[in-house]
């Protein structure tokens, strides 16, 4: 998987633990500018992937290259070009903002008229500048994390790593956040982003990494993903009253697969499900509740997200497991 152009080359990477292959085979690029989410479920192989790209642990096997730069041989150079976040923002008591910063920024080896200049940049960035004199503990959470963020850009590093920077905040914080990578995106930051919250991540990324005991099941842009996992259609079907439901999934069931995922859901007065039917049997399929005098107010296809990749990408992945 070469790409002259990529930041972020990871070639079979793979770490064993005694008995345990906490990652195995990982192959993917990313070019400058672009948003990598980083998924899966807890023991996917995220942490690991992630130590081994910022120098904390050595790989068993393969290769994971940032800017060209090999990062188990040149460790000094990767911290120099990388910035990274973990999920656990670190804190000190009676520290400043700018305190803060400052303290972090003399750990880099940044120079103390640098510094001041820095902060400056790195608060403005993240949109912090009101925050530069309030002491760190009296932060909210999202007020923290956006901290989070400008420490690692203190030193002015290419890629960017952040683990979970959208964990815990409420919805005005996750649009803030959002804002903020979008907008390193595009001041060409190459970011790599790891989260639970997939409609979110699923905004800002270009493409997706779906990782599950170790092994990446599906890399690609949203798109490609649901293209190469599933090939079936979720339709919604909305009704005028809500005591036809039962009758409705009847007559859906009767026409496409008997073992199809349905979801009749009367509180809603819709009914839900998935299939392989091309687009023309639907047609004939809303003819047929027509006829059955059954009103509905809507048909329509829903297009699949994030969540229906990952649950139908971590499905298979069990189902061949357990063969």
């Amino acid at each position: 998987m070469q790409n002259d152009s990529a930041v972020l080359v990871v070639n079979n990477l793979t770490k064993v633990y005694g008995d345990l292959t906490a990652l195995q085979d990982l192959s993917l690029t990313l070019d400058r500018g672009q948003i990598l989410g980083l998924i899966g479920p807890n023991g996917a192989g995220k942490t690991t992937a992630i130590k081994i790209l910022v120098g904390l642990t050595r790989p068993t096997s393969g290769s994971a290259r940032i800017a060209g730069c090999d990062c188990v041989r040149q460790p000094k150079t990767i911290k120099r070009l990388v910035g990274y976040m973990p999920d656990v923002f670190g804190s000190y008591d009676n520290m400043r903002v700018w305190e803060y910063l400052d303290f972090f920024g003399a750990a880099f080896g940044i120079s103390r008229s640098k510094r001041v200049q820095r902060i400056d940049e790195v608060l403005e960035t993240t949109g912090s500048t009101y925050m530069r004199d309030r002491f760190v503990e009296s932060l909210s959470h999202g007020m923290k994390q956006r901290i989070g963020i400008a420490r690692t850009l203190l030193h002015d590093p290419s890629v960017l790593i952040l683990d979970e920077p959208a964990n815990g905040l409420d919805p005005e914080a996750r649009i803030e956040m959002r804002q903020i990578l979008l907008r390193l995106a595009e001041l060409g930051k190459t970011l790599l982003v790891t989260s639970h919250i997939l409609p979110e991540l699923a905004r800002i990324c270009d493409r997706v990494a779906i990782l599950n005991q170790g092994r990446l099941e599906a890399f690609g842009t949203l798109a490609e993903i649901m293209r190469s996992v599933s090939k079936q259609r979720t339709v919604e079907v909305l009704l005028a009253e809500s005591t036809r439901v039962d009758q409705a999934a009847e007559v859906i069931r009767a026409h496409i697969e008997p073992d199809a995922e349905l979801a009749p859901s009367p509180s809603e007065a819709v009914v839900r499900f998935r299939t392989t039917r091309p687009e023309r049997e639907l047609g004939t399929l809303l003819a047929e509740l027509v006829a059955a005098r059954i009103d509905v107010t809507q048909f329509r296809e829903v297009q699949s997200d994030l969540e229906d990749a990952f649950l139908s990408v971590t499905r298979k992945s069990h189902d061949r497991d357990s063969q």
